[in-house]
Order: C-alpha cells, then sequence, then structure tokens
C-alpha cells in the first residue's frame, strides 16, 4: 500500500476519533487538529503524527493498523513515543519524549493547545488548578529539550500566550 498524505492521515484520525468529545465536550478531532497545525513549520511528517498522537492511546487502532493503512513509519514512532505506557508515571514519560525532537515537539504542541485560557475555563476550578499545574511542570522538562526557537515557533501559532514563560 502506498503511504497516505496529510489529507488522508487528517480523514484517518477524523473516523478514529469519531464521536469522541474532550474533557470540555468538543469533538476530539478538532484538538488533533490543532497540535497537528501547530507542527506545520515542521513538515507533513510531524503534522501527520500530530493528528494521530491520540489514536493509540484513545481509539482501538493499533500501531500495526496505522502501518498497514499506509501511515508512514517515521509517523507512527513518533506517535509511539508520545503514546501512555500503562506503569510508566507521567514525569518518566515526559523524560522518554525528551530524548527525540519530533516527539518533544509534538508533545509541546500538545500542551500549548491544553494549555489555552478558554479551555482551561470550561474546567470546574479542581480539575483547571491540576490541569495547569501538571502543564507548567511539563513545560519546565520539555521546552529546554529542543531550541528557544523551536518552541516559539510551536507555541507562537498554538497558543501564544505562553510565551511569556520562555522569558
Amino acid at each position: 500500500m502506498s503511504e497516505l498524505s496529510l489529507a488522508d492521515v487528517d480523514a484517518l484520525a477524523a473516523d478514529a476519533h469519531a464521536g469522541q468529545t474532550d474533557k470540555i465536550g468538543v469533538p476530539y478531532v478538532e484538538h488533533v487538529r490543532a497540535v497537528a497545525a501547530g507542527l506545520a513549520p515542521f513538515g507533513t511528517g510531524l503534522q501527520m503524527a500530530g493528528l494521530l498522537h491520540d489514536v493509540l492511546e484513545d481509539t482501538p487502532l493499533t500501531a500495526e493498523d496505522l502501518l498497514r493503512a499506509g501511515v508512514p513509519s517515521a509517523v507512527v514512532a513518533t506517535v509511539r513515543r508520545v503514546t501512555k505506557v500503562p506503569g510508566t508515571a507521567y514525569p518518566a514519560m515526559l523524560e522518554q519524549i525528551t530524548a527525540d525532537h519530533s516527539a518533544t515537539l509534538l508533545k509541546i504542541s500538545d500542551n500549548a493547545h491544553n494549555s489555552l485560557p478558554d479551555r482551561a475555563a470550561r474546567l470546574d476550578e479542581a480539575d483547571r488548578r491540576r490541569l495547569a499545574e501538571r502543564y507548567r511542570a511539563a513545560r519546565r522538562v520539555l521546552w529546554p529539550a529542543v531550541g528557544a526557537a523551536d518552541v516559539c515557533t510551536v507555541v507562537g501559532l498554538v497558543n501564544p500566550g505562553l510565551l511569556d514563560e520562555l522569558g
């Protein structure tokens, strides 16, 4: 099978996440599309990984399914790197992600989108505070792992309000 185009991967992600909503009730595909948009300056492969970054966790699809569908192996490898592994604590997962530049950029985009004030405002106060601290702590690990210019590129596209944290 030939490799898929970005539009094909978008359709695959939309189909995989059909009927799913995020924590604030928005169709889940909107989140993965926003994450992918923040990765556009880094190429089609990373955009594809952004579109697919939650499929292995949140849908029945497997890495093998993605490969059989024609998703490039490098894209699948990046998706696997950002996929939660049962029994791995979140801080340990972040450390593993930072060993790979593409996975780190993807996670920065994901974090930036999840940290948007208008999204957070729709959560209850306890969740808002808990997630804000979790995302801030993650940025302290993720951002130093890539150059400041790359952080500015991704965050500037997804959530420019976070740029103040860069210093």
